[in-house]
């Protein structure tokens, strides 16, 4: 008797546990974050992608320039590789040298600006490491603030604090605008290498430039955490507030 009584307060302590555990958080409430959760960690994955590779923007020479091989560049946040590529390889529609992920003698090496603080040097031309700088760490700070967006759905997903879903609106739309501000101050930091050619010889050779697919990737995920962020702001919105959008309309109304 003393056991049974025991197993059958266990039992319903458990039961009370289970229903503490996800106050208000029915299952197509449940369903409707893990929806967009998905949603965000697409654009989380892509984040990621653009940050952690080094295809945001290639530098080319042109092919004429009389020799069988001709240099191309590219470069990201933290990272930049020269390539040497034969002239052969390149397609005969193209001007240029290029595009980078053609075979050939690679040469790579991690920006300086968070160690010694110098500036690269990439055909005769000159970074300009405050700007680069700052597309960097805005980047990171995206990054961050995604990272903590994601731990307030997992809390509410497991212990059912749906007031954490402001949170996690504010910190998917503020990750993907400062996403994006960094590719507008990448792309500010690219203007200035083009434009900080050196007076000393030999003579910086002409370059085009043109954007890659990590820069893609990272306008991608900022686009994505913004609609993630809008998405979980309308969900933390009461039912009557989306009953009160619409006008009820009498028999009589035209």
């Amino acid at each position: 008797m003393m056991w049974s009584n025991f197993f059958m307060q266990e039992q319903g302590r458990r039961r009370r546990a289970r229903g503490q555990r996800r106050p208000g958080l029915t299952p197509e409430r449940e369903g409707k974050v893990k929806l967009v959760l998905l949603l965000a960690a697409v654009g989380a994955t892509l984040a990621v992608l653009a940050v952690g590779t080094e295809f945001w923007v290639e530098l080319n020479t042109y092919k004429a320039n009389g020799s069988a091989v001709c240099e191309a560049a590219h470069l990201g946040l933290w990272k930049v590789c020269t390539k040497r590529l034969w002239q052969a390889d390149v397609p005969t529609d193209r001007e240029t040298c290029g595009p980078a992920e053609l075979p050939g003698e690679a040469n790579c090496s991690y920006f300086k600006f968070f160690t010694t603080g110098e500036n690269a040097r990439i055909f005769q031309r000159t970074t300009k490491k405050e700007v680069s700088v700052a597309a960097a760490v805005t980047a990171v700070l995206g990054l961050a603030v995604m990272a903590l967006g994601c731990l307030s759905v997992i809390m509410v997903l497991s212990k059912g604090a749906e007031f954490l879903l402001r949170v996690a609106a504010v910190c998917f739309g503020l990750s993907g605008l400062l996403l994006l501000v960094s590719l507008e101050v990448f792309r500010h930091s690219v203007r200035a290498l083009l434009q900080g050619a050196g007076p000393e010889p030999p003579a910086d050779p002409p370059l085009a430039f043109e954007y890659s697919w990590s820069l893609g990737c990272g306008l991608g995920a900022g686009l994505i955490l913004l609609l993630a962020g809008v998405c979980f702001l309308l969900l933390t919105l009461p039912a009557q507030s989306w009953g009160s959008l619409c006008v009820k309309r009498g028999p009589g109304a035209t």
